[in-house]
């Protein structure tokens, strides 16, 4: 062994260890690794960054930014609405909502996915009277399955084609991942939705989320001659109260508003912005008589004014609309480009909300923000909020612009804790975002053009369309991953170098395959298995990748199953919380300890080696 082979070795050990111990970041921990490299000589150090101008670092950072549009237009929710069951078994349930994130994640951002599909599992595991955990494991378990269908679907898949092209055989296409990966998805969504999730303990999370803001945010027209015509919004409102929904914001001529005043009386055309839970939607406009908004904009009356009386007294209806250019000003926006976020604010013991209620801070008229919700000690609440006098400790989930709901936490002493997006999608936008997709994978499956550039060209097109805002074109890539993917891409090209991943490739084969080809197959695919588990994917992905290689190499046999069992091991993290993101997004929701994973995860992935070997051998042949 060479100085330079026990360096890397050196180096490799000690990330992988830190990964592990989980104290760092991974992204500082790839950054700690590359840096080690550079100054140790085994990376030049015109190459130390190369890894960010990588093919598979740009298609993970567009990949990103196209599943924001998906998920800031509502394309994922109208799918959502279309495809779920309204009403059925648990088994029936959880089968179509496992299936639909598997589907879902093969072509945007697993994590984006399992995001959005989370409201909807605490309500069928509400439905259905299951511990929340029951719905969630699998949910996260099928998007986690759906990712290896493509080369898009996660970031393992991209690293592995990125070495295939710099091995000089030329990069996977988008599908050519899908023969084996859809065989594991399909089998795994089955073994899932008829016996998997019963093995999922039955634990009790004492809050599902700090905060249940219902599965939909639904846009409702109210109809010409429709009974809401003339009432004013409170009113309205106050048919909502029995059916546990809320009015959140309305359009009226192109301008949104987002906490719209009780008193504004409603037009016929107006677009309510309603939040309800998925069973009493239906019964909520049934109530006011509204009807959920079309495809289409409403007629434009040119004689309307932009109504206020945010500020009027409650006189006669003719005098209400006085003054509206006023109010519009303060509390309406373009519908088409504007930001709302929902936004989690604790209260401080100075804070001067405390022993105040809503209704005495009138929130809407002095700041144009919402009340949602409020968390009190564990204790979810969202109805009949305005009459709460809060305290010191409790969390507050309002909804209204970033700035506006920045300078009521600065003015009344509260503390940010998370934001949310919140989706109020334009017309026609989401059909527009999921046409830019399918576009861009389609010219990189046809191999038109190369997928980072076919992507790139859909971001490009997502920007110009504006379905997705062009601030949160940056904020909705996941940097850490990025960084992660461009710092460990020249550590790898350093094992390379050094001939340290032909020495590791040669130990397993004399060890463990003894020169077999088809054991060495299994063995690389276990062992990157067993490191997904404890260590981020992608860093497995880019550290067994080039290992993989020098198997082959080392066998005189083919590389592609190598690596394409590298993409399937890399994908398969479901004995711990820590091996993916979506594992860990469901720990406390779940009400899960860190051991409950593997009571699924382990037949899970049994199951995986058993489909994906054979089908690797017959798709891929060594």
């Amino acid at each position: 062994m060479s100085a330079d082979q026990a360096t890397i070795l050196a180096v490799l050990l000690a990330t992988m260890a830190m990964f592990l111990f989980g104290r760092w970041r991974h992204d500082m921990v790839a950054v700690g690794a590359l840096l080690a490299c550079v100054l140790s000589g085994l990376v030049s150090y015109q190459d130390a960054f190369a890894g960010f101008g990588h093919p598979a670092v740009v298609t993970v950072a567009c990949v990103l930014i196209l599943s924001a549009a998906l998920q800031h237009t509502g394309a994922v929710d109208a799918l959502t609405r279309r495809v779920l069951p309204a009403s059925a078994g648990a088994m029936t349930s959880i089968a179509a909502l496992t299936a639909l994130a598997a589907v879902l994640s093969g072509f945007m951002n697993n994590v984006g996915a399992l995001a959005l599909l989370m409201p909807v599992a605490v309500q069928i595991a509400r439905r259905l009277d299951l511990p929340p955990g029951r719905v969630l494991m699998p949910l996260a378990f099928g998007s986690i399955l759906g990712g290896m269908t493509t080369m898009v679907g996660t970031p393992p898949n991209l690293i592995v084609a990125g070495f295939r092209q710099a091995s000089g055989a030329g990069s996977f296409g988008v599908f050519d991942f899908t023969p084996v990966g859809l065989a594991v998805a399909a089998s795994g969504v089955a073994f899932i939705a008829l016996l998997g999730w019963r093995l999922v303990p039955a634990r009790r999370a004492a809050g599902v989320e700090s905060f249940e803001t219902g599965a939909y945010i639904t846009e409702a027209r109210v109809p010409e001659d429709g009974k809401a015509v003339g009432m004013t919004l409170g009113e309205i409102e106050a048919l909502f109260s029995n059916d546990d929904a809320q009015l959140i914001g309305m359009v009226r001529n192109e301008l949104r508003i987002h906490a719209p005043n009780p008193r504004r009386r409603v037009r016929a055309g107006d677009i309510l912005m309603i939040e309800a839970e998925a069973d009493t939607l239906s019964a909520a406009l049934s109530a006011a008589g509204l009807e959920l908004a079309e495809a289409r904009k409403p007629d434009e009356d040119k004689d309307e004014d932009k109504e206020d009386g945010g500020r009027a007294k409650d006189k006669a209806s003719d005098k209400e609309d006085e003054g509206d250019k006023d109010e519009t000003e303060k509390d309406a926006r373009p519908a088409n480009g504007d930001e709302v976020a929902l936004t989690e604010l604790a209260v401080l013991p100075q804070s001067s909300l405390i022993q105040r209620s809503p209704r005495e801070l009138q929130l809407r008229t002095r700041y144009s923000i919402n009340l949602l919700a409020l968390s009190r000690q564990g204790q979810r609440s969202v109805a009949r909020l305005r009459h709460q006098r809060l305290m010191a400790g409790d969390v507050l989930l309002m909804q209204g612009h970033p700035d506006a709901v920045a300078d009521f936490a600065a003015e009344t002493g509260c503390v940010p804790l998370a934001q949310r997006p919140l989706r109020l999608p334009a017309d026609g936008m989401a059909w527009r975002a999921a046409a830019i997709m399918v576009l861009s994978i389609g010219v990189a499956a046809l191999g038109l053009l190369p997928a980072h550039v076919a992507l790139a060209a859909g971001v490009l097109a997502s920007m110009a369309l504006r379905t997705v805002p062009l601030r949160a074109v940056y904020t909705s890539v996941d940097w850490p991953v990025v960084v992660l993917l461009a710092a460990l891409l020249p550590v790898a090209g350093a094992m390379e170098t050094t001939g340290a991943a032909d020495l590791i490739a040669g130990a397993l084969m004399q060890d463990l395959a003894r020169g077999q080809p088809v054991i060495a197959l299994a063995v690389v695919l276990v062992v990157t298995m067993t490191l997904s588990d404890l260590m981020n994917n992608a860093a497995t992905a880019a550290v067994m990748c080039q290992i993989a290689l020098s198997t082959a190499a080392s066998l005189g046999v083919s590389a592609d199953p190598f690596l394409m069992a590298v993409a399937v091991g890399a994908s398969c993290a479901f004995l711990t919380p820590i091996g993916h993101q979506n594992n860990t997004l469901i720990l406390g929701p779940g009400g899960f300890r860190f051991g409950d994973y593997w009571r699924l995860g382990l037949p899970l992935e049994i199951l995986v080696v058993a489909v994906s070997l054979p089908m690797l051998l017959w798709v891929w042949p060594l």
